[in-house]
């Protein structure tokens, strides 16, 4: 496959086709992105949009998040899921407030330093917020390229070395373009080349694409992940979550019991929230937000 006609046809697609999504936007801040960045792992856009709008309007710089205490972080988060983020962007708001004058670094060493950043975290928020040039792969990515260069349906269940060299392969040489990449194959993946009946009709790289030129041959691999949630104690968690993040005070153990029935997973779940600092026990048995 020509890489300059995979560019070409994949950036085409994009200006057609971009969602028009606010930390994607010409005035959004570096920050902006950031929080985006957080907040859609692991979480569909359509979920997302309403509390990042929510959250820039209250904390519209990292040093706004930092003032607060983190249970206001958490309660803000709302039913996102995975609240432990919060408390990671909290951290990270902090850190940026406290080593980089409160603007949010460009480069990926400093970012991939700061509290819940990770190797994907800090190349997207480089990549997008400030135009870098970085290998940029989120599980949308990923699956478009193990498709369209592997000809495999799915990725392997982690990202290696193989893996991060054909991206790096294919990423434009320069930067601006090169940032523009990273983001139209992710929205090419979300939108086209989904995980579940991909719209290959509809996929500007169909010609190329070495899984349908091999038929579309089934996964074969290791077992993927099928994330549950009913009766999980992460279900559980949650309904406790909810329940502090509601009141206005502390709340007595009495009114965790009654929203989830098993006691054994009640008490594991709320021991969980307080190891993790998502929950604090203000006195004997009332507990709150941290």
């Amino acid at each position: 496959m020509g890489v300059t006609v995979l560019h070409d046809a994949v950036l085409d697609w994009y200006d057609a086709n971009a969602r028009d999504l606010p930390w994607r936007s010409a005035t959004a801040t570096p920050w902006s992105v950031m929080v985006s960045e957080f907040m859609l792992q692991q979480t569909p856009v359509s979920r997302v949009l309403p509390v990042h709008e929510a959250w820039m309007e209250r904390w519209p710089t990292p040093a706004d998040l930092a003032a607060e205490p983190t249970g206001e972080a958490v309660r803000a988060w709302g039913r996102l899921g995975y609240p432990r983020r919060a408390l990671r962007l909290h951290a990270a708001a902090t850190a940026i407030v406290e080593h980089h004058g409160g603007e949010v670094p460009a480069m990926y060493d400093e970012l991939i330093a700061l509290p819940g950043v990770g190797d994907y975290t800090a190349a997207a928020i480089a990549t997008f917020a400030y135009g870098k040039r970085h290998v940029v792969l989120d599980t949308n990515v990923r699956r478009v390229f193990a498709r369209t260069l592997g000809g495999v349906e799915f990725p392997a269940q982690s990202v290696n070395k193989a893996e991060r060299e054909l991206a790096a392969g294919v990423l434009p040489q320069d930067e601006p373009t090169a940032a523009t990449w990273s983001v139209a194959v992710m929205e090419l993946g979300a939108l086209v080349c989904t995980a579940a009946n991909p719209s290959c009709a509809r996929c500007p790289v169909a010609d190329q694409c070495a899984w349908r030129a091999a038929g579309h041959p089934a996964y074969d691999g290791p077992p993927r992940k099928v994330q549950t949630w009913a009766g999980t104690d992460r279900q559980c968690r949650g309904r406790l979550m909810a329940v502090l993040r509601d009141a206005d005070s502390p709340v007595h153990r009495s009114r965790l019991d009654v929203v989830w029935s098993d006691e054994t997973q009640r008490q594991r779940a709320l021991e969980g929230l307080l190891k993790d600092n998502l929950a604090t026990e203000v006195e004997p048995d009332f507990f709150a937000l941290p």
